[in-house]
């Protein structure tokens, strides 16, 4: 049995800028209230694009940042909550837009814990030897099912992409990718939800809150521990950019003063299960994190889901 290891990654992002004052002329809000409530100054919305769309434009950016082809993929996974269609999925179009040949190819849906749930099933299958190189990606277009009269919600919600190409670990060579710690709160299931043929995102905000701030860090730690990595070792924690407050919390009770706290939620809104690749890709694009550091993904939300794993960043 062999471990798996990322060896690239690539985001996508709309090129339409929406700021805050652009947001409070749709509702009673402002700029100084959006920063302070949830870290937001920013966001990109899309126009034309699709889920897919983004999708192939991120893993597209992988591939060829990974010295492999096409023909070399036999794997396609994507996590997303917000594609309009329910068949083909995702990961079909993506192989197909990419001229990856006849690969598994599925998507996968935890909304915002969804990449690393991905990660997860694909590590699996590398292990088990159902794969050798495959693309995993999150991607949404939250846009779809925002109810922009909301102030609650249109505020926060954003589109995006993300996406890593995972591959075997030679043979002697050490997993990239630790365990997944993962689970869900189904009782608590109605915190974030998008229901009903013509949805709108809906969400419980102090509830989610309050379980994210209270519940998670212990889980995250659950993935450092998995991994053999001690908190003191990471070089950088990225979370599900769900809420500046929510980051801030969980990072403080990790205790991990040393590590680079990915915030792109500054600049790119919640974007879901787009988040997390698309934080990690621009920490790495941008050479903040070495090659070969440990590096915490912890994915959480709608479901309620969560999932994180370890990973030595590529």
């Amino acid at each position: 049995m062999t471990g798996s290891r990322i060896v690239s990654l690539g985001h996508y992002q709309p090129s339409r800028v929406v700021t805050n004052d652009e947001i409070a002329q749709l509702v009673e809000t402002n700029d100084e209230w959006i920063r302070d409530r949830v870290g937001i100054v920013t966001r990109r919305i899309a126009d034309g694009e699709s889920v897919a769309d983004m999708a192939a434009a991120a893993a597209g950016k992988a591939l060829a940042n990974s010295g492999l082809t096409a023909a070399d993929i036999d794997l396609v996974v994507v996590a997303t909550c917000t594609s309009v269609d329910r068949s083909p999925n995702v990961a079909c179009r993506v192989a197909g837009k990419l001229g990856i040949t006849a690969p598994g190819a599925y998507d996968i849906n935890t909304a915002c814990s969804g990449f690393a749930y991905a990660l997860g099933t694909v590590d699996h299958a590398i292990r088990a030897g159902a794969s050798r190189n495959a693309i995993v990606i999150g991607a949404e277009k939250l846009s779809d099912f925002t109810d922009w009269t909301d102030r609650s919600t249109c505020i926060i919600f954003a589109d995006g992409a993300g996406a890593a190409v995972v591959t075997a670990a030679a043979e002697g060579e050490p997993s990239g990718v630790g365990p997944v710690v993962w689970g869900s709160v189904p009782e608590k299931s109605d915190a974030v939800r998008i229901e009903g043929w013509r949805p709108y995102i809906q969400q419980e905000g102090q509830a989610v809150f309050r379980w994210a701030t209270t519940a998670l860090a212990p889980l995250a730690l659950q993935a450092c521990e998995r991994a053999g990595v001690d908190p003191s070792e990471l070089a950088a924690f990225v979370p599900h950019q769900a809420n500046a407050r929510i980051i801030d919390g969980i990072a403080k009770r990790l205790n991990i003063p040393d590590a680079i706290i990915a915030k792109d939620i500054v600049e790119s809104g919640n974007t879901s299960a787009a988040s997390v690749p698309l934080a990690l890709s621009k920490l790495v694009e941008r050479r903040e994190v070495p090659s070969g550091a440990p590096v915490l993904l912890f994915g959480f939300g709608g479901g309620l889901t969560y999932a994180g794993q370890v990973v030595r960043c590529p």
